[in-house]
């Protein structure tokens, strides 16, 4: 997944991204062979990369890493042009759905072998695990992932004597109720946020889409997949979100800085910027998992992340995987966890962030994490995305079932034009 929605996630920024430089400075030895691997922009602080390099190279003598530092912007067909032998990296981060995508085109190393065996990959996290395989064969590894939670005001919780944060659905609407009320907003959901939506329609054990005989077709138009969009329908309007835009516009995290507003769903660094936009709302944040069906379990999310893989035509390909299963492995997994708040690629490791209120919300509700559908032409979808007009349609009153049906027969039509 493209990496807008870990804006404030990070808590700690590359130092290298914000000087705008290319790559870390060549630290191996001399006449060491160099292994090149390409991370994006903001996704780990340049403290772990130096600790992480000397580490490494103190290990494996004979090897000198470079990290080159990516833009998200314009990295898809930079990432294909490397796959076919343009300059081409040891190894490079990508986004975990947009695996499937580089596969189709060719040119990635088959990690099968390496993930089930060295990496425990029957552990994974299956939101960052299933995108990265395509037809059985592991192309990416899962490096670390985020998710949403619900940020709430506990202040506002309180009075309106709410004693304990929601565990399942019901509990939800109903704690949403006592919130919307003396001038407050229960919660502030936009209109189009489709990410929450999907977790609501995989909850009724519904899909965005679903393969059949080999092609892709929309599945909006399911009786479980409509049901999901009730229950968005439901929650929307325990606030003043608007019908027709995304959580971007405006910012939810300035509308919940301005002070009416109990709860949004959001990434937990998001709570940073709101703490920043209004400096009285320090220590009056909360964090809990999206509620489920039932209290057994959180409910689902999209698990957004990064995945590594290894190009067929890099010069030291069994070099990269020896560094994937580094930065993949259990030490860096933690220590990636404790400093940059991500969810680590295990659940079994996810004790590491415990103490850390957000982090550990969003870990619970990793668990129940999943991926968009994993097909090469999802990016289609994205781009001119069919299911933001239909959540638009059914909150202003459309027939559900009709506005689901034209949104299925859009997005099967762009997953077929690939």
């Amino acid at each position: 997944m493209k990496n807008r929605m870990f804006v404030g996630a990070v808590a700690l920024v590359s130092a290298c991204a914000l000087g705008g430089c290319g790559s870390l400075p060549d630290s191996g030895p001399s006449g060491s062979q160099k292994v090149t691997i390409w991370l994006m922009k903001d996704s780990v602080s340049a403290d772990f990369l130096s600790r992480f390099t000397q580490d490494y190279e103190h290990e494996h003598p004979s090897v000198e890493l470079e990290f080159k530092i990516q833009s998200w912007t314009g990295i898809g067909p930079k990432v294909i042009d490397a796959l076919n032998g343009k300059e081409t990296p040891e190894v490079i981060e990508v986004g975990n759905t947009q695996v499937a995508q580089y596969a189709e085109s060719g040119g990635l190393r088959n990690l099968t072998l390496e993930s089930m065996r060295d990496l425990g990959g029957e552990e994974w996290l299956p939101g960052l695990a299933d995108p990265g395989s395509v037809d059985g064969v592991q192309y990416g590894i899962p490096w670390y992932a985020a998710n949403r939670v619900v940020i709430y005001r506990k202040d506002l919780f309180e009075q309106a004597g709410i004693k304990t944060p929601p565990r399942t659905r019901d509990e939800w609407i109903a704690d949403s109720e006592k919130l919307n009320s003396n001038g407050d907003q229960g919660i502030y959901l936009a209109g189009q946020n489709w990410y929450v939506l999907a977790g609501f329609i995989w909850d009724e054990g519904g899909e965005l889409a679903q393969e059949q005989g080999g092609s892709w077709e929309g599945a909006l138009d399911s009786p479980e997949a409509i049901r999901g969009m009730g229950f968005y329908k439901e929650l929307q309007a325990l606030g003043n979100g608007p019908k027709d835009a995304d959580e971007e516009k405006p910012p939810q995290t300035e509308v919940f800085a301005d002070g009416d507003v109990a709860q949004i769903i959001a990434v937990p660094g998001a709570a940073a910027q709101i703490e920043q936009l209004n400096p009285e709302l320090k220590g009056k944040l909360g964090f809990f998992p999206i509620p489920g069906k039932t209290a057994k379990a959180p409910g689902s999310v999209f698990t957004g992340g990064s995945d590594l893989i290894v190009p067929d035509k890099a010069g030291r390909p069994s070099a990269g995987v020896e560094v994937v299963k580094a930065l993949a492995g259990r030490a860096w997994q933690e220590e990636l966890a404790r400093t940059m708040s991500y969810v680590p690629n295990k659940p079994g490791l996810a004790y590491v962030i415990k103490g850390q209120e957000g982090t550990a919300a969003m870990a619970r509700g990793a668990t129940k994490g999943r991926a968009t559908p994993n097909s090469p032409q999802w990016a289609s979808v994205e781009a001119d995305n069919p299911i933001k007009p239909y959540m638009t349609a059914v909150l202003g009153g459309g027939d559900p079932e009709q506005a689901a049906k034209e949104a299925s027969a859009e997005i099967t039509e762009q997953l077929a034009d690939g």
